[in-house]
């Protein structure tokens, strides 16, 4: 988490310091009045010449070439239906654990006068993560294994999931009422 964070900082100090570069370029009244949307595409510009050269690095494709190969050899190895179906029921359990807590815990926090802007941003973030791996998830099945044709296989998954999934929010929430309660005293 907090790896994450330092890169998001260095990411928002980056672009602070690629605009306030930008608006000291300008020169004159010219320059003041020169549009946002010229600025980001000059931007975006300069981002994908970067992006070239990193593509074109030879040090940079060997990098990228460890990083898949190591992924693509778990890939194989994991590569069997009951692999799939416990994926599928992880990611439906964070699908719905997720959901419910951005929705239904939040409720219950602001019942209790509490807010947590963080809570928020790391729930809507594990959904996220979790729907996109629920979507990747069921294409690989679907390309490498006999998972998405069986019906019973998709359905009882999706029920160990979606118990889960409650089970993990009843307990998030649990935490959240708790740290409301924390707070106030």
């Amino acid at each position: 988490m907090k790896n994450s964070l330092c890169v998001m900082a260095m990411f928002a100090v980056w672009l602070s310091v690629v605009f306030s570069v930008r608006a000291q370029d300008t020169s004159g009244e010219e320059g003041a009045k020169k549009p946002v949307k010229e600025i980001v595409s000059e931007t975006r510009g300069k981002m994908e010449e970067v992006a070239e050269k990193v593509d074109t690095n030879e040090q940079a494709q060997e990098a990228s070439a460890g990083i898949l190969n190591s992924v693509y050899v778990l890939a194989e190895y994991l590569s069997f239906s009951a692999f799939y179906w416990t994926a599928f029921a992880l990611m439906v359990t964070g699908v719905v654990s997720f959901a419910l807590q951005l929705v239904l815990a939040k409720l219950v926090v602001l019942i209790k006068r509490g807010f947590s802007f963080t809570e928020i941003l790391s729930d809507a973030l594990g959904l996220a993560i979790s729907l996109v791996g629920l979507v990747l998830t069921t294409q690989a099945a679907a390309e490498n294994s006999g998972f998405t044709r069986s019906p019973a296989a998709v359905l009882s998954a999706a029920a160990v999931g979606g118990i889960a999934g409650f089970i993990f929010y009843l307990w998030g929430q649990s935490q959240e009422v708790q740290a409301v309660e924390g707070r106030r005293r």
